[in-house]
């Protein structure tokens, strides 16, 4: 590995977990099965179908190569042998060092991992202590047999409460309300594909923004791990993606008594590597990101991990192998390679950074302007909403400290400042600090 993006290295503070054995009662599936194929995949003979001869380059000549790109040599550990994913990559989050991948630009259904792209477009529109009263039309198009949070007609939510239902369950109720707030889907698709195409994630193209199966909606490994990193420079992006229970409000109801009550129940992530299952164990660094399942997609997963300092994405999609679990059980295996690797063996190609942004390493970028660290986000979108949100400073649901990020020290932080982009150097990771039971 070059030597100057390893010079700049801070330890992220880790506690390792004991086991959870948490009840989850959060369904397999993250997006509904669509009535009809997509483009990209469909289930049966266009799942076993060989990636494209040619693909993109963008990342490297050998990124657009089908099968396995990897530079094995002494010292370098073999890669995993039961690996059966139809793409895949492991890249160093830091030095965007692409270390193994497969397929890598294969455009494949993105299945509920494409909200990590919603996230990162819309995050920055709405303040977390926003409210807003949910209209039935927000829900009218919600997909068949989508994964839901339980947003109800006619309650009102604050903006943290919707993006909570957008990571922990996933919940493409969640999703339309936040693109009604953003003046509607149409909308919302549109900036989510310029968003991509920001950030050269050129084998993406939206059409659902939950990631629910739709002709034509397509993604790919290297992309979503573009897409990921691109999300995780957010504050709020990081927290709510390693957030492991919360509180989401109910309906309203008058109780026993005839008050008018309402009560909230706990939502908990669907990601198995931040919870454990009864066949895999909470993986030891995991800090988010975010996970799919339908029909065309199959089982979709990005994942970031921290370990001696080390920040590494792994991104899996679709694996042929049919067991409970596949994706977090092959993500495992190749977080384990990677941090075994990194720092032994040669890069095939690198994450590149959003057109026009300034590289750490002085080389320009083109165009357009990328996401800044945010906290929490300034304003609602230019344009106003479809419904002006109720003006209140609601409180946040409660949500645990398990898996939600900590202020880490700004001296020591590379920051996105005016506009600029700076990879190759770190940005602040959650520090998971579990409670032991």
């Amino acid at each position: 590995m070059p030597a100057p993006q390893k010079t700049v290295r801070r330890s992220l503070l880790v506690a390792s977990a004991t086991l959870l054995s948490l009840s989850l009662t959060a369904p397999a599936a993250l997006a509904a099965p669509s009535p009809g194929p997509s483009a990209s995949a469909s289930p049966g003979a266009a799942r076993s179908a060989a990636p494209p001869a040619n693909m993109s380059t963008v990342g490297g000549t050998r990124l657009g190569q089908p099968g396995t790109q990897v530079n094995l040599a002494s010292g370098v550990p073999v890669l995993p042998k039961d690996v059966t994913a139809r793409s895949w990559i492991v890249a160093d989050a830091e030095s965007g060092e692409v270390l193994a991948a497969h397929n890598a630009h294969w455009r494949l259904a993105p299945a509920s991992t494409l909200k990590m792209l919603f996230a990162d477009t819309l995050l920055p529109k709405f303040p977390s202590s926003m409210t807003y009263k949910v209209a039935p039309e927000d829900l009218a198009d919600v997909g068949a047999g989508s994964s839901l949070v339980g947003i109800k007609e006619d309650e009102t939510y604050t903006v943290h409460d919707l993006w909570l239902g957008v990571f922990l369950r996933s919940g493409n109720d969640a999703v339309h309300v936040l693109s009604a707030m953003n003046d509607g889907l149409d909308k919302t698709v549109r900036e989510m594909n310029e968003h991509a195409e920001e950030l050269q994630a050129l084998d993406t193209h939206v059409v659902s923004p939950d990631g629910y199966d739709a002709p034509g909606q397509v993604s790919s490994a290297y992309d979503l791990t573009l897409i990921a990193r691109s999300g995780l420079q957010k504050k709020d992006f990081r927290e709510y993606c390693s957030t492991l229970t919360a509180k989401f409000p109910g309906e309203t109801k008058k109780n026993k008594k005839g008050r008018t009550v309402r009560e909230t129940f706990e939502i908990q992530n669907t990601n198995r590597l931040l919870t454990g299952d009864y066949d895999i164990t909470q993986y030891q660094g995991i800090a988010g990101v975010k996970n799919g399942n339908t029909t065309n997609a199959g089982a979709t997963f990005t994942g970031v991990a921290e370990r001696d300092g080390r920040v590494l994405l792994v991104t899996v999609m679709n694996p042929q192998k049919d067991e409970h679990n596949e994706v977090y059980k092959e993500t495992a295996r190749l977080f384990d390679w990677g941090f075994q690797a990194a720092g032994k063996v040669e890069p095939v190609g690198e994450l590149v950074p959003p057109r026009g942004a300034v590289r750490s390493d002085g080389r320009p970028g083109a165009t357009a302007t990328a996401p800044a660290d945010t906290g929490e986000a300034g304003g609602a979108a230019a344009g106003g909403t479809s419904r002006a949100p109720v003006a209140s400073a609601a409180t946040e649901s409660g949500s645990t400290g398990m898996g939600i990020a900590l202020g880490i020290a700004g001296g020591l932080l590379v920051l996105l400042v005016g506009g600029t982009f700076l990879v190759n150097r770190r940005w602040p990771l959650p520090d998971l600090v579990r409670r032991r039971r």
